[in-house]
């Protein structure tokens, strides 16, 4: 990925996930749950969120979680994050040097296709992009620009499997791939041992909650589905259009700080007559990210990363 003339980032660096999150995108080959098959024999659904692992382990031989956390008829969806700070309302056309940009719009019935991974164990109980507590036994996924809680059915292009999954994580920083899925999601449609799949997205909901327009739909998907969809996802009300939200590029990734300090350094002396982008740095694990903040839409975003000569511009939706 070339940035200045001077500075070159190794490809392998995109390796790593949005600012705040602990994972690093499509890492993972472990063929078991673990942990699963002593929650599930117990016939627990109740959701992970806002609790380690350990925690749980522990209440299996009396710990102090509440109880009612363990309810048969509760829902993964439980540590859900969704307020109107997350979710933007829709914003105006708006015009920056003579050209208009437009609210980077989703649609229920959205279509994409691309590459598929999955993430597991080694970020079991970690924080993703938005706050959550990552459950790889929970079906949510990392998706670059798809706004947060976009309820998505997904489907592997090599052998018709289907899973839905509920967008809670940013990644993966890897050309090519569309959405990073959780293990159970990924044994869904048979791509652990693979490690990815062409897929097909279709956007079925937003918010939580899978569009009452989709639910016959959705009934037959639960049909086909190998997991027990229905006791996570529910049909209710959700909006059919999502416009707007902020949008980041990432314009470098190193292991040393130094380097980063400079890259932010060089963006900001080129920013300082537009006020409206701001150059800052993220530390995330091992590395630290040089991001350049407050575009509109992905559009915005796409061309101020090619006119710096950004081969391929990351952009994530905030």
């Amino acid at each position: 990925m070339r940035q200045f003339s001077s500075f070159v980032c190794v490809v392998a660096f995109f390796l790593g996930c949005a600012p705040q999150s602990s994972y690093k995108g499509g890492v993972g080959a472990f063929k078991e749950y673990e942990g699963y098959k002593e929650w599930k024999k117990r016939g627990y659904t109740a959701n992970y969120a806002n609790q380690s692992f350990s925690d749980y382990k522990a209440s299996f031989e009396g710990g102090n979680i509440p109880t009612d956390l363990f309810n048969k008829d509760s829902s993964m969806m439980v540590g859900m994050r969704e307020s109107a700070a997350i979710q933007r309302a829709t914003m105006r056309p708006y015009k920056i040097a003579g050209k208009w940009y437009y609210p980077s719009r989703v649609d229920i019935g959205d279509i994409f296709d691309g590459i598929a991974s999955w993430y597991g164990p080694n970020f079991h109980d970690k924080k993703t992009s938005n706050g959550e507590i990552y459950n790889m036994h929970a079906h949510t996924a990392a998706s670059k620009t798809l706004p947060m809680n976009t309820i998505v059915k997904v489907q592997n292009k090599e052998n018709g499997k289907i899973t839905i999954v509920r967008i809670n994580d940013r990644g993966p920083f890897v050309d090519g791939r569309i959405i990073d899925l959780s293990n159970v999601a990924a044994h869904d449609i048979d791509m652990v041992d693979k490690g990815t799949a062409q897929v097909r997205l279709e956007v079925i909901g937003f918010g939580g909650m899978v569009a009452q327009n989709y639910e016959k739909k959705f009934q037959k998907d639960l049909q086909k589905s190998s997991s027990q969809l229905s006791n996570e996802f529910k049909v209710g009300a959700s909006e059919e259009v999502f416009e707007g939200g902020d949008f980041a590029l990432q314009v470098g990734v190193f292991k040393k700080e130094g380097g980063a300090k400079e890259i932010q350094e060089r963006y900001s002396e080129d920013l300082k007559n537009s006020p409206n982008y701001k150059a800052e740095i993220q530390k995330d694990g091992d590395f630290y990210r040089v991001f350049v903040r407050g575009f509109k839409s992905e559009d915005e975003a796409s061309d101020f990363g090619i006119n710096k000569g950004l081969e391929h511009p990351i952009i994530i939706r905030e």
